[in-house]
């Protein structure tokens, strides 16, 4: 798919059908998250990719956003490796990174998708054995969505260019 069209096409999907995605297009998505940029390429994260039955009964004791998805992605970034300036940590913005490749690779696969930040962060490290190190950042839910899969109506609205930015 052109890029123009990735990210253009690219929507929030909050109903998924049972249709499994196979192993490469896993592999692939992860994959794109794993040559995403981070700062100093410390490459300070870790994904705890979810498809089994308990996996995913798991993630919907800590979130409610799962919306039938056959696989979840959790993105976590150390936050003892990520690199530091002063009290500032990189951990967020490099796991946001690698999560957002992986959307957009997962729209360029046809793979529907949602970025979710609303879990329950102790549940998760309670239930996946999370160690202390790393803060669960975001849910990545992929799947393919259902025929009667609402639209999102927030999709096209988006301010114009020059509400964003100030030439200088």
């Amino acid at each position: 798919m052109e890029f123009d069209k990735v990210i253009r096409d690219r929507m929030a999907t909050r109903k998924f059908s049972d249709k499994k995605i196979d192993e490469d297009t896993i592999n692939k998505i992860l994959e794109a998250g794993r040559i995403a940029p981070t700062a100093k390429n410390i490459q300070p994260i870790k994904i705890y990719a979810v498809s089994s039955d308990e996996g995913l009964f798991k993630i919907d004791k800590a979130s409610r956003c799962r919306y039938n998805a056959p696989v979840v992605f959790i993105v976590c970034g150390n936050i003892e490796e990520a690199f530091k300036r002063g009290e500032h940590s990189t951990y967020i913005i490099d796991s946001s990174i690698v999560a957002t490749h992986m959307m957009l690779e997962a729209t360029n696969l046809s793979v529907d998708n949602i970025w979710v930040d609303l879990f329950d962060e102790g549940i998760l490290r309670s239930e996946f054995n999370i160690p202390k190190s790393y803060i669960p950042v975001s849910l990545l839910m992929l799947g393919y969505k259902t025929d009667d899969c609402p639209y999102n109506i927030m999709h096209d609205k988006r301010k114009e260019l020059s509400d964003i930015v100030e030439y200088v």
